[in-house]
């Protein structure tokens, strides 16, 4: 590893350290120990260490740090617990101006939404309204949010239609790139892993290896002594307080009744007191100001969750998570850190003639929008429901996805050039279909029905909404155990291959569509290993 770069990440790791509350605390408890008799100012220092290794805090720093490196390591520091989504990114420039430009349409669209319905993007709530809203806070589904006119920004298939347009600068890649052959829809020369390297990556997904999600109903042997064992392991991983360990433990899956307390150690998460206060600080935003994304997450939710078998009991948990994270000014601070710019819009002012029923809002000349820099989408709910079944406590559910968005959502609809990016996912998966299922490549794109038009949308929502539920979370087990969304292009490739017959037969985009409309009864593990370890390798 190059020795200027490991200087440089411990130099990050320790200001972000510094500057978090985890610095404050610990140094509150070394005052506390400096102020106990028998401390002696020959062996301070190491009693100070002693002490604090002694109260838990050796571990906490190994999970903070474990955290922070998680975004920064190169990609060619390999160990058993590195994230293998979180890798070094070498920006482009093309791809760093298309995200730009989509950027600046979707504010274009949000612009002239505001104009068209006279609605400001943001201001201040009245007295009677802030009241009504702490009032009804926990019961907001039973609210009638007038959303008739509000319209999502855009859907998956508006921002494939970027994807498509993609190019790169340099056109002599890209001559080469159209004239290989390659007739998948995204055209940009990016590598991506092969099957030989994916088989390395997800190595705990082996046949051999024993899954939780398939041998725990599997007739081969009694459930019982698998879950069992996967149980009483789940418990010496939190019972050591590891971060890593509990990353590692959920390649796995994690058992049902363990999933809860292992993400949140996965995660690096603690509940208590400081993550109920900012929770409580967001929430006051949202009673005190009103934004135009709020109506967007109400008709979101509404279009989504709120039509979902599964998910419709969650709704006044989603809005309490989603309103709140609109707020969240922390989210713009790491998604700039990562090529995610916020753009300034409104640039015309707004009249207080323009704001409904007197409320009040300050004309302005540009306006940066939104707190947190993201602007939902069609199904942008969707990232928080299968959540809602883990977490009873908003707080806990909300620091969750916050951390869930940032380490993986986020990159499902941006244009970059990770490896855990969108643009990836989505040449990984052609890559796989072309390589298992030519012929069916083929087929497809001759009768319009291009895969990824079909997958995008799985791709985007990262399988929420289409899966059940259970298989949602055994697959999001992967995801985070591997620090990695490749693992969706690879469950995507495979659905194709298990209804690769009846896809042959199809003659248009719709008929393929209704192939695998319904994939309700897809079982997530066996479908990988189908495709990863199953199949001979072309």
């Amino acid at each position: 590893m190059d020795l200027e770069f490991v200087a440089l990440s411990v130099a990050q790791v320790v200001c972000k350290l510094r500057n978090s509350h985890l610095y404050g605390q610990m140094h509150r408890e070394a005052l506390v120990e400096l102020r106990k008799k028998e401390v002696h100012l020959s062996t301070l220092k190491t009693d100070l260490k002693l002490a604090l290794q002694k109260s838990g805090w050796r571990t906490k720093l190994n999970n903070a740090v474990f955290r922070e490196l998680g975004f920064m390591l190169p990609s060619q520091v390999t160990c058993s617990c590195t994230p293998a989504g979180h890798q070094a990114e070498l920006p482009l420039a093309y791809m760093k101006r298309a995200q730009s430009h989509w950027e600046q349409r979707v504010m274009k669209s949000l612009d002239s939404m505001c104009l068209e319905l006279g609605i400001a993007p943001s201001r201040k709530r009245l007295h009677e309204g802030q009241q009504h809203l702490w009032k009804h806070w926990n019961e907001m589904s039973t609210e009638n949010f007038d959303v008739r006119h509000i319209r999502p920004v855009y859907a998956p298939k508006d921002f494939l239609e970027v994807l498509i347009h993609l190019r790169s600068s340099n056109s002599e890649v890209d001559k080469l790139s159209s004239s290989s052959g390659c007739r998948g829809l995204i055209q940009v020369p990016l590598r991506v892993n092969s099957i030989l390297e994916l088989r390395e990556m997800f190595a705990e997904l082996h046949l051999r290896e024993a899954q939780t999600g398939l041998d725990d109903s599997s007739q081969l042997f009694p459930s019982s002594f698998f879950e069992t064992e996967r149980q009483n392991l789940g418990d010496k991983v939190l019972s050591m307080g590891e971060s890593s360990a509990a990353q590692c433990f959920a390649r796995k899956g994690c058992p049902t009744g363990l999933r809860a307390k292992l993400w949140l150690l996965a995660l690096g998460i603690s509940p208590g007191p400081e993550l109920v206060q900012h929770f409580e600080q967001l929430k006051s935003a949202v009673i005190l100001n009103k934004l135009l994304v709020d109506s967007l997450i109400y008709k979101d939710v509404k279009l989504t969750a709120s039509n979902d078998d599964y998910y419709f009991v969650f709704e006044d948990y989603l809005y309490q998570v989603l309103l709140c994270f609109s707020r969240d000014a922390s989210i713009l601070e790491y998604l700039s850190t990562n090529g995610v710019n916020q753009v300034a819009s409104f640039q015309t002012g707004w009249l207080r003639s323009h704001v409904p029923n007197g409320e009040e809002h300050s004309e302005v000349g540009t306006l940066k929008y939104s707190p947190n820099g993201v602007i939902p989408f069609h199904g942008f709910a969707m990232y928080a429901a299968p959540l809602c079944l883990l977490y009873n406590e908003p707080p806990t559910l909300y620091g969750v996805f916050r951390e869930m968005y940032t380490k993986f959502f986020y990159r499902l609809h941006c244009v970059s050039s990770h490896a855990s990016g969108i643009v990836k996912l989505c040449l990984l998966f052609e890559s796989l279909v072309k390589v298992h299922q030519p012929q069916l490549f083929l087929h497809l794109h001759d009768v319009g029905a291009p895969p990824l038009r079909i997958a995008f949308k799985w791709l985007v929502r990262a399988f929420s909404g289409y899966l059940a539920t259970d298989q949602v979370l055994l697959l999001w087990d992967r995801m985070l155990g591997f620090g990695s969304t490749q693992i969706l292009a690879v469950l995507a490739a495979a659905v194709f291959i298990l209804r690769a017959e009846n896809l042959m037969e199809s003659s248009n985009l719709l008929t393929a569509e209704a192939v695998v409309a319904d994939l309700s009864t897809i079982k997530v593990i066996p479908l990988l290993q189908l495709l990863l370890f199953a199949t001979d390798t072309p």
